[in-house]
């Protein structure tokens, strides 16, 4: 959420950096509203002040013995109390009527964010490897239903399109592969492992910024949500919190199931396991000082990285354009991983430094030294990484001629064995 005062004080760099978005220009009506506001706050305050100063009248007028005076001071107070409850209950409408205002703007925008409309637009930063050549190479659908172990046919007739039973090898290779992660990222990187709840409620969402803007895309139980991502679980570990300096950074880890409905990208990656309703995930999450968040944001992208690297997955780092990048985030990294079958780099990670945005969102803070003031955290979130997409990755790139696939050195370890051949 943003700052009122940093709109009012630069109204004209807050609209051009909504317009690089391709966002609704918006800053003169939350100008206006905070005038409103602030105008109502001095209205209130003087009442109060009035209020104060004609109560203190009421004794002097019984001392006196003037009724009559005593009456008229007290039919003032009353009239002042009243005045003062309404403008009361109007500074807390207006209050909130701004808050509403702001919390579906999206966040500003890094100066190296390159302009652009859409993922045509994204920068490409870095590859690594070379991308695997393969003679009429078999999508992972077709690989995992040859190897009886994907079964999509099923998982419909269960719960509806964008499901999927794994079974077998490729159930273990899953944990294998979530596994691996959280032990690279606890055991090299420093990440804590967390355990989350995946039902959240609607303050934790509208924290990280999947409400109100995406809630057509969240699953909903009752008072609670299905989760999206750990990020919300794990960024709101402060929510409300005043940390000290000293324990920044904070890195956290989770493996979770994710729930999203997908809402508008019908058509869009219908085969398979590159969109699902349900899917598993590795976050990453770091809350840490301002100036150390850029520093932060390059770190947790090269230790996502380095999950593609271990398991010798080619891959390309983009920086996302202004028209593509998400809805909370200052910049963006997306790693993206070579699927043959594809012909091309899929998303499997996204990387952003959010700054303060979602700190405002949850009021998390930190303090500098005992006596220093408050001052609202950084913090970033990554994936590290999906781990749907990373099966489907090592599927169709470590694919064999008689349809078995090898598994990667660093998962064989996991998985007790060299190759996942056919169901017998």
């Amino acid at each position: 959420m943003h700052d009122i005062r940093a709109i009012k004080d630069a109204p004209e760099k807050f609209d051009a950096a909504m317009a690089k978005r391709g966002a609704e220009i918006r800053a003169a009506e939350l100008i206006a509203l905070d005038e409103k506001r602030v105008a109502n706050t001095k209205a209130m305050n003087d009442a109060q002040a009035a209020q104060k100063a004609a109560s203190k009248k009421i004794g002097a007028a019984k001392a006196s013995g003037d009724e009559v005076a005593a009456q008229a001071v007290m039919a003032e107070v009353a009239s002042l109390k009243e005045e003062v409850q309404r403008l009361e209950q109007l500074d807390r409408e207006l209050t909130d009527g701004l808050r509403t205002a702001l919390l579906p703007i999206p966040n500003l925008l890094a100066e190296d964010v390159p302009e652009g409309a859409d993922e045509d637009d994204n920068v490409e930063v870095r590859t690594w490897g070379t991308p695997t050549e393969i003679a009429a190479p078999k999508d992972h659908v077709e690989l995992g239903e040859n190897l009886g172990l994907m079964d999509f046919e099923t998982a419909a007739k269960i719960s509806g399109s964008r499901f999927v039973i794994l079974k077998g090898d490729l159930a273990k290779l899953e944990r294998a592969i979530a596994q691996f992660m959280l032990d690279l990222h606890t055991g090299e990187f420093g990440y804590s492992e967390y355990s989350p709840p995946i039902l959240v409620n609607a303050h934790a969402m509208e924290g990280t910024g999947q409400l109100p803007k995406f809630e057509d895309d969240a699953f909903r139980t009752g008072d609670h949500f299905l989760t999206p991502t750990a990020e919300v679980s794990l960024t709101n570990t402060v929510r409300e919190a005043i940390l000290s300096e000293e324990e920044l950074p904070l890195r956290m880890t989770a493996y979770t199931q994710c729930f999203r409905a997908e809402a508008g990208s019908a058509g869009r990656d219908t085969r398979g396991m590159i969109r699902m309703h349900q899917f598993g995930k590795v976050e990453l999450v770091s809350v840490t000082t301002p100036e150390a968040s850029w520093d932060e944001h390059e770190r947790m992208t090269s230790c996502a990285e380095e999950v593609l690297k271990r398991l010798e997955l080619p891959y390309r780092m983009v920086n996302l354009c202004a028209g593509d990048i998400g809805f909370g985030a200052l910049k963006t990294y997306d790693i993206e991983v070579w699927l043959p079958a594809q012909n091309t780099y899929r998303e499997i990670s996204s990387c952003s430094n959010t700054g303060d945005f979602q700190a405002r969102r949850m009021n998390a803070r930190f303090r500098r030294g005992e006596k220093g003031k408050p001052e609202f955290v950084h913090t970033l979130n990554g994936s590290g990484l999906a781990v749907g997409r990373t099966m489907v990755a090592i599927l169709e790139n470590y694919q064999n001629e008689d349809g078995s696939i090898t598994v990667p050195d660093v998962l064989k370890g996991f998985m007790g064995k060299d190759r996942i051949e056919r169901a017998s």
